[in-house]
């Protein structure tokens, strides 16, 4: 039975620069009882649990977090600075640090906000420990080099307890909270057993560079979240609202639904909204990744974050701050840190037990030699000290996250977004992708693609058929009256239109009948010759849909139509074979209209499936391969949930973004083998800083046992691991998923 009294509680964590960070808050707070659900994100910096108050208060768990050196604060409220975190203010898209402004008349008049820079590597409490052990290891050398060798151990003894007593007060918040395998407890065993073997000066010096260590893995951590604070940073901070026929500048954080807001050029757009007044181009390319701007008229929607390039718009707001295209983007970039890829996971059990065999190994070499052998006992507990140091797994446990992290943000800034490091694993092994026709290879809509006159002109025919559809909403009458429209056709004057169900449609035109209507309707009106008859069967061999339009006695002429494949499909296709990937079509359409769409791309094909038989088609390929779906989000969800890899495409609707495994908001076609591309280049991104850590450690391993290497070294080789790993993964953020080199 649930308990009346369990409930989601969520907060932000400052401080945490690897994954063994997030991991101690998470072995910390699972613990506790009355805790479930423990979701603990680094690059969010956010601690979700599902918590019973009954057994467990907030302060308990801000208690445990605070115990190992964390800043912790409710989600809403500022926590303390204590490592690198996101700059204040700028999750304000997320509505997270700035508080909910309900008056916009109040809100116009606040203070800004917080500055956008985050703290400085020197006022974190990690930098503070960099600066005061780099202090007393230069004022230790300054003793031995002007005072007698007693007073410089003295010196470099005071340094290394002085440097070491923050990290050990770590290391025994950590081992209460059930977790003495960590490496502020090896660095201290380390620390305290140089000294105990006369090691003081190196002891002092091992200090000094963990805490370098620390401060470099802060500051790549710092950087990896980059991309989401650029995205965070894409929202402008004030927008011009009009109130009662004037304008004035408020917090666009104050912005609600149904509020008018004028956009100026090279204004960003202050929040999801429609163009309810105005023409212009407008760049979207920060948001979707599409470098083109958009033509935005009357009743198009503007996604926050977008320029406006040309003339000014007035725009209608349709989507709070926090529930933006842009919030949206973040929420799913910091919640795909929840589903970790199974490489991740493998590797966090993996460490759990390489710990303790680290610390078994260590006890040995340092017993079994002098007991034994009677080797020195002093030469050998040095040697299972470094070999402690050595045995660390950050570099090991954060090769995974940290590459995932890079992918995702790399992705999404190109429109390319991914659920989390499950998805991207999943999408490096795709060896099939089934697109779904209608909307998804094709643009979605009808279009002319042929005029056949027959004895008169293309002008005369668009003009008769546009004059008996004139009002109709039928996707072929809108077809018909859209080219009649760009071809500045002017529809002939019609009245006593109605429909013909299944057939087409009638209308009175110069005082007599015509219709437009299906090859059928006219073949039994007796208007259809022989030379028509073949006209038709070629453009529908072709895969159109044919309409004839005409009056009692006779055919003006024929008007073939088709929803057109995207210009990219075919390109598509083409990188997909490249990379070694099956494409296939599915949809519903008849076999002949879907061979001629089929054949223009280059795919296979599978016509006349329902929703269900697109279920069955992407079971059958997932029994011989990895599959990736694309569909529109909507209509082929069933088909989505059955693939491996489910892809919506849309351009920010809430489908796209919630929907399915992944989503492509510039609905590009290219942006598929993109994904898959990228997805690859982060798995093999992950083998390399695997190969990275263990290679390290393995020959660091050897030459410490061999006496080779010695403490400094050691922690060297950690840092230096750890260091390389995240810089490594960083190599991402500049990865192109458009190119084919």
């Amino acid at each position: 039975m649930v308990s009346t009294h369990t409930t989601m509680r969520e907060w932000t964590v400052t401080g945490m620069d690897c994954a063994s960070c997030a991991g101690k808050v998470r072995g910390a707070v699972e613990r506790l009882p009355g805790v479930s659900e423990v979701d603990v994100a680094l690059m969010a910096e956010r601690l979700r649990v599902t918590l019973d108050e009954q057994l467990t208060s907030r302060d308990q768990v801000e208690t445990a977090v605070k115990a190992l050196g964390f800043g912790i604060a409710p989600k809403g409220s500022p926590a303390p600075r204590k490592g690198f975190v996101l700059p204040d203010g700028a999750a304000g898209a997320l509505g997270i640090e700035d508080p909910p402004i309900e008056d916009v008349d109040a809100a116009a008049g606040g203070a800004p906000g917080a500055g956008e820079h985050g703290t400085r590597w020197y006022a974190t409490r990690k930098g503070r420990l960099v600066i005061a052990t780099a202090l007393l290891l230069v004022a230790a050398w300054a003793v031995k080099l002007a005072g007698p060798t007693g007073t410089a151990d003295w010196a470099f003894i005071l340094a290394t307890l002085i440097g070491v007593a923050p990290i050990a007060r770590q290391a025994v918040g950590a081992a209460r909270a059930g977790m003495p395998f960590t490496i502020e407890m090896l660095m201290t065993i380390a620390a305290l057993g140089a000294l105990v073997i006369d090691a003081a000066e190196e002891a002092a010096l091992v200090v000094f560079l963990f805490a370098v260590g620390e401060v470099l893995e802060g500051v790549a951590a710092s950087k990896a979240r980059n991309g989401i604070r650029a995205l965070a940073r894409l929202v402008p901070r004030t927008a011009q609202l009009e109130i009662g026929g004037t304008t004035r500048e408020v917090p666009a954080a104050a912005l609600r639904i149904g509020h008018v807001v004028l956009v100026r050029p090279g204004d960003r757009v202050p929040a999801d909204g429609e163009v309810i007044e105005g023409v212009s181009g407008v760049d979207e390319s920060p948001v979707t990744g599409e470098s083109v701007p958009n033509l935005k008229e009357p009743g198009d929607q503007v996604f926050a974050g977008s320029i406006n390039t040309e003339a000014a718009l007035r725009v209608r707001v349709t989507r709070a701050a926090e529930d933006n295209t842009i919030a949206r983007i973040i929420r799913l970039v910091e919640e795909a840190e929840s589903a970790r890829a199974p490489t991740e996971r493998f590797i966090e059990r993996f460490s759990r037990v390489y710990m303790p065999a680290v610390v078994g190994t260590a006890l040995l070499v340092a017993m079994v030699p002098p007991l034994a052998f009677a080797q020195p006992w002093d030469t050998w507990i040095y040697r299972a000290l470094a070999l402690l140091l050595i045995g660390c797994p950050c570099a090991l446990v954060i090769s995974v996250p940290a590459s995932i992290a890079s992918a995702l943000s790399a992705g999404a800034r190109r429109g390319l977004l991914m659920k989390g490091g499950a998805v991207v694993e999943a999408a490096a092994r795709i060896t099939h992708v089934a697109f779904d026709k209608t909307g998804t290879l094709t643009l979605g809509r009808l279009q002319i693609t042929d005029i056949v006159p027959n004895g008169g002109s293309p002008r005369d025919v668009l003009a008769l058929a546009a004059g008996i559809e004139s009002g109709s909403s039928h996707p072929l009458a809108q077809a018909i009256l859209s080219r009649a429209q760009a071809d500045d056709v002017a529809p002939a004057p019609a009245y006593a239109a109605r429909a013909l169900p299944g057939q087409g449609a009638q209308a009175t035109i110069e005082g007599a009948p015509a219709w437009v209507g299906s090859p059928r309707l006219a073949e039994a009106a007796g208007v259809l010759d022989a030379v028509a008859r073949q006209a038709t069967a070629t453009l529908e061999d072709d895969g159109k849909t044919v309409v004839a339009v005409y009056r009692a006695d006779r055919l003006v002429g024929l008007l073939a139509l088709r929803d057109e494949p995207r210009p990219d499909a075919a390109d598509a296709a083409r990188q997909l074979t490249t990379l070694g990937v099956q494409a296939v079509m599915l949809t519903g359409d008849n076999p002949r209209t879907a061979a001629a769409v089929a054949q223009t791309l280059g795919l296979d094909y599978r016509a006349g499936l329902m929703p269900g038989d697109k279920v069955a088609a992407i079971r059958e390929l997932t029994a011989c391969g990895r599959v990736m779906m694309i569909g529109d989000g909507i209509n082929d969800a069933p088909a989505l949930a059955s693939a491996h890899v489910g892809v919506a495409m849309g351009s920010g609707t809430d489908v796209a973004l919630e929907t399915a495994d992944a989503a492509m908001l510039r609905n590009h076609l290219t942006d598929v083998p993109g994904a898959i591309r990228l997805a690859r280049a982060a798995m093999a991104n992950i083998r390399q800083n695997v190969a990275i850590a263990l290679g390290l450690k393995l020959v660091f391993l050897v030459t410490t046992v061999l006496g080779v290497t010695g403490l400094w070294l050691a922690i060297l080789a950690d840092t230096g691991a750890t260091v390389l790993v995240t810089l490594n993964a960083l190599r991402l953020l500049r990865f192109d998923p458009e190119s084919e080199v």
